[in-house]
């Protein structure tokens, strides 16, 4: 296992962060126990969940992953400093967690609280904002025209993101949080949170987590570009476009108990038939070079450069093991050249 810096928060973290936000829908306590200890004992040293976990979110489902990553800790917890533990606050629109209302300073203090219960821990490593009060450019809104900058109050946000650090400088003070990071942001909010922190004598941002993918690689190159030379942790979620990737969502199969079996919060927005076609083609890459469909589209995310850890979800220990071991893998030339030959055809396919 390679590790990295996380930003300058002077922890060094696996290439392979353990993603786990099926635990408590799709995935069981003893699940969860399964794929930890493979982790762990394979030297995966990074752990990422969300208070808005398990997925799909509803009111049900909130903080079981959490819950669940507790239960292991309160029967390892000499273990607690084996990982970096990550979590995150949910933002607005959401109406069973705090109202649907948005991020504050003090609904940091209060969520970092009832975080540290359900995970039965005294600190957090790493917490995060899921996203931001405004609405940014993810989970589809990516294309031109969907999402109205100007409409933006910029002042307005800003003060916001003040009283935010305000409430993460409390925690950090209080010995509950470390680090905090950012999620589904943007260039902007990565920016405008350095220069609040460095007006105001207040914590800086270590990371920021999107969504990257051969199908979405949207943060190529101006995000990423700042996230490198501003020290800031890059760390991909869904590096499988939720699954398509590994090819076994295509002609519109649905395997039982797979996330797309599964009512989607945001509607099912990857399975379009250019993402079809792109998936198609990665398939056959992978397929002329000896990998698995997975591995090509993991390994590919991992030589990026500018990524700093990439988040892995599996929901049985078989795919987590062939998902960690692409991270072994080094794709050659002639690899990546076909690659990007389907990349270029289909650059932004949903």
């Amino acid at each position: 296992m390679k590790y990295v810096p996380l930003g300058r928060t002077g922890l060094n973290v696996s290439r392979v962060c353990l993603g786990t936000m099926t635990w408590g829908t799709q995935n069981t306590q003893a699940d969860a126990d399964e794929q930890i200890e493979y982790a762990l004992a394979n030297g995966v040293n990074f752990m990422d969940t969300a208070e808005m976990y398990s997925v799909p979110p509803n009111a049900e489902s909130y903080g079981k992953t959490e819950t669940i990553i507790g239960d292991w800790l309160s029967r390892n917890s000499s273990r607690r400093e084996e990982f970096v533990l990550a979590t995150k606050i949910a933002g607005s629109g959401l109406a069973y967690v705090r109202d649907g209302g948005p991020i504050t300073g003090q609904a940091v203090i209060d969520s970092v609280e009832a975080s540290l219960k359900r995970l039965q821990t005294d600190y957090i490593d790493l917490y995060q904002l899921h996203w931001p009060n405004r609405t940014t450019p993810h989970f589809a809104k990516h294309l031109p025209g969907r999402v109205r900058f100007s409409d933006i109050d910029a002042a307005e946000h800003s003060a916001q993101m003040l009283d935010i650090l305000q409430g993460i400088d409390a925690c950090i003070k209080a010995g509950k949080i470390r680090h905090f990071g950012l999620s589904d942001d943007t260039t902007w909010g990565i920016n405008e949170y350095l220069k609040l922190s460095e007006s105001h004598n207040l914590p800086r941002v270590a990371s920021i987590q999107n969504e990257f993918s051969l199908l979405h690689a949207k943060d190529w190159p101006y995000l990423i570009e700042n996230c490198l030379h501003e020290d800031i942790a890059y760390l991909p979620w869904s590096p499988l476009a939720t699954g398509s990737l590994t090819g076994k969502y295509l002609d519109d199969q649905r395997p039982a108990g797979s996330r797309w079996g599964f009512a989607q919060r945001h509607g099912l927005f990857r399975d379009t038939e250019n993402a079809e076609k792109a998936v198609r083609g990665y398939v056959e890459v992978a397929k002329k070079h000896g990998l698995t469909p997975a591995q090509l589209a993991l390994a590919w995310c991992d030589q990026v450069d500018g990524v700093t850890s990439t988040i892995i979800g599996a929901t049985n220990l078989e795919q987590l093991k062939e998902d960690m071991g692409a991270f072994d893998l080094a794709l050659s030339d002639a690899v990546l050249e076909d690659v990007m030959a389907v990349f270029k055809e289909y650059p932004a396919p949903f």
